[in-house]
């Protein structure tokens, strides 16, 4: 516990971390750019980041772009945020929120890239809607994509994989997309930059394979 609060304390002291009780917190909706990232780099946005690996990773990757982290765990932002910190990286921020409150943060038409990386997967029938790949969830995230913006999607559960290709096959509005349920296997692997994640790791090291699917919306 003492060790949590610490995290608390490091991540409410740095200005990487966006989260209650900061005044940028309230302001940065449709204004990331001048507020935070000072300059028109497009912008990407990691949800459900955990310790942030892939906005880490792609912020490390590519300098002239902006990535968001987002997640609720603050002890887990906190990872990222050092990691970020100590690399100087300035291109990479992490939001505290959750993703229900997204639309609060970014407004329409405002993120270049949506990456979704290893989500709960939610799997008792009563939780659904709480499915991150779930119809009321792709509405936001259609409304925060600029056109011709990329959702990207990465997990190891095979029954979230499959929901989610019901879902987009159900839909007029999906353009390119493209899937694979054994990423490092496919030409695929490519677009994700061998950045991995620790949960990736752990569940390929079970045996588990990587499933990937990307598309863009239809705007």
């Amino acid at each position: 516990m003492k060790s949590k609060l610490k995290r608390f304390e490091i991540i409410a002291s740095r200005d990487n971390v966006i989260e209650p009780g900061k005044e940028i917190y309230f302001q940065v909706k449709g204004h990331w750019k001048e507020l935070y990232f000072n300059n028109n780099n497009p912008l990407t946005v990691e949800l459900a980041c955990g310790r942030g690996e892939y906005s880490v990773g792609l912020a490390r990757k590519f300098t002239d772009q902006n990535f968001v982290g987002v997640d609720v765990k603050g002890d887990r932002l906190w990872k990222g945020s050092t990691w970020a910190f100590e690399d100087g990286l300035k291109n990479v921020a992490f939001l505290r929120t959750q993703i229900l409150n997204i639309e609060s943060f970014f407004e329409p038409d405002e993120v270049d890239e949506i990456w979704l990386t290893f989500p709960d997967p939610r799997p008792r029938k009563r939780d659904i809607k709480r499915r991150l790949t779930s119809p009321r969830f792709l509405e936001m995230f259609k409304k925060l994509l600029k056109p011709d913006g990329w959702f990207r999607f990465k997990t190891d559960n095979t029954a979230l994989f499959d929901y989610t290709l019901e879902e987009l096959n159900l839909r007029m509005d999906i353009l390119d997309l493209k899937f694979t349920h054994d990423l490092y296997q496919s030409d695929l692997k490519e677009e994700c930059y061998d950045i991995k994640t620790r949960y990736e790791e752990m569940f390929t090291a079970e045996g588990e394979k990587i499933k990937y699917l990307r598309f863009r919306f239809v705007k």
